[in-house]
């Protein structure tokens, strides 16, 4: 007997991608989704109730008032497992943000307790407005579950972020990150991100390229999954989500300092952030001139990974390694083992690769090898992964 199919709902705003939902809609069902697709009354100037009928095999409204005797708002909410809206403009983003229902989706959307993905496809201008950004802001707090549009050529024949993204992206970020199960409830995790910096002068520093994307992600995902996280951040101005409990850093020393406070208590530690390995032996408390730069001398920094991982106990700690040329997969062998690590992401960042991409490709490893290929998914897509890594790993020590 075949497993029952999980219902849940479509909703098309009003953009020109709506025909893109279409092909989500047959990707879904593949996944064997039962899918009541709800559009709104303009998007249907894209495509038509009779499309969205014929390729769902149902019923298709977009009012209130249509099908009375149904209530089809509270219906439709009580039926569903899952919302995923797709596309959505800048304009129903704002509605259901200030929390309006005037069709039958903003209806749905009220009336419902279930998990919502919303994906957002609209002009770069206007998706970086500031108050569409509040509002997406305002979405995330509530747990909506808000992808960032992927960038490129729009139909207005600029370039930029904004576009639809791709179905098989939207698709995974459904089912791993959306309707995940809370497999992390009960649990600690500790995550670093963004990268460090070392004073040579009030003005100047020692630093990398990291932005903190994948730690972020690595933060949020684990979130979802009903871990309890913490965020040790170094010199990123990415938002993080408010159940996030987070700690702004900047040099090596603060970081060391909040990791040994943290970590014992923590069941996972995710290493992402890039920590500097060396710093000015000397520090000026002036603005140096620039006839004064003859020479920095440099002294190391401390192993914080290796020394936090020579305290561990039951923890399980992923580190993360970024090489650009060689046998980078011995090198990232080597350094599990001399970083105490249980697992190890690298990539290679020839030519500025990774930093500040919404991408990633890369192998994982452990001390047996490569486990797992990463090709070019998101940052997010990878945090689930690595999480199932880390929990795996776990499992197999008792």
């Amino acid at each position: 007997m075949s497993a029952p199919h999980r219902e849940i709902i479509l909703g098309v705003g009003g953009g020109i991608a709506a025909y893109k939902a279409c092909d989500l809609l047959r990707r879904l069902q593949d996944r064997s989704f039962a899918v009541t697709v709800v559009p709104t009354p303009s998007s249907l100037n894209f495509v038509g109730k009779a499309t969205w009928e014929a390729l769902s095999g149902r019923q298709v409204t977009t009012e209130v008032f249509d099908a009375v005797d149904q209530v089809r708002h509270v219906s439709l909410a009580r039926k569903a497992e899952a919302i995923v809206i797709a596309p959505a403009t800048a304009d129903l983003i704002a509605r259901i943000a200030a929390g309006r229902a005037d069709d039958l989706l903003t209806n749905v959307v009220l009336a419902s307790s279930s998990p919502i993905l919303i994906v957002p496809a609209m002009h770069p201008a206007m998706w970086f407005n500031k108050a569409t950004q509040a509002n997406v802001e305002t979405l995330r707090s509530r747990g909506i579950d808000v992808m960032e549009p992927a960038e490129g050529a729009l139909t207005s024949g600029d370039v930029g972020r904004g576009r639809f993204p791709e179905t098989s992206e939207i698709v995974s970020r459904f089912i791993t990150s959306t309707l995940r199960d809370q497999d992390l409830a009960g649990m600690k995790v500790l995550v670093t991100a963004g990268g460090t910096r070392e004073a040579i002068d009030p003005v100047r520093f020692i630093g990398n390229r990291s932005t903190g994307i994948q730690g972020v992600a690595l933060a949020e995902a684990a979130l979802s999954r009903g871990a309890d996280v913490s965020l040790i951040i170094a010199n990123s101005e990415l938002a993080s989500h408010p159940a996030i409990t987070r700690f702004d850093v900047s040099s090596v020393d603060e970081m060391f300092s909040q990791l040994k406070s943290s970590f014992l208590e923590t069941n996972f530690l995710f290493m992402a952030a890039a920590v500097s390995d060396a710093r000015p032996t000397l520090t000026s408390e002036r603005k140096l001139k620039k006839e004064d730069f003859s020479r920095i001398d440099l002294v190391q920094n401390p192993d914080i990974l290796a020394s936090i991982s020579s305290t561990k106990s039951q923890q399980v700690i992923v580190a993360f390694a970024a090489e650009t040329d060689g046998d980078i997969i011995s090198q990232a062998l080597s350094k599990l083992a001399n970083k105490g690590a249980d697992l190890i992401y690298l990539n290679s960042v020839a030519n500025g690769a990774i930093f500040g991409s919404a991408t990633t490709s890369g192998f994982i490893l452990d001390s047996s090898g490569v486990i797992d290929t990463v090709t070019e998914v998101s940052k997010d897509s990878l945090a689930h992964l690595l999480i199932n890594h880390a929990i795996s790993t776990r499992n197999k020590l008792g």
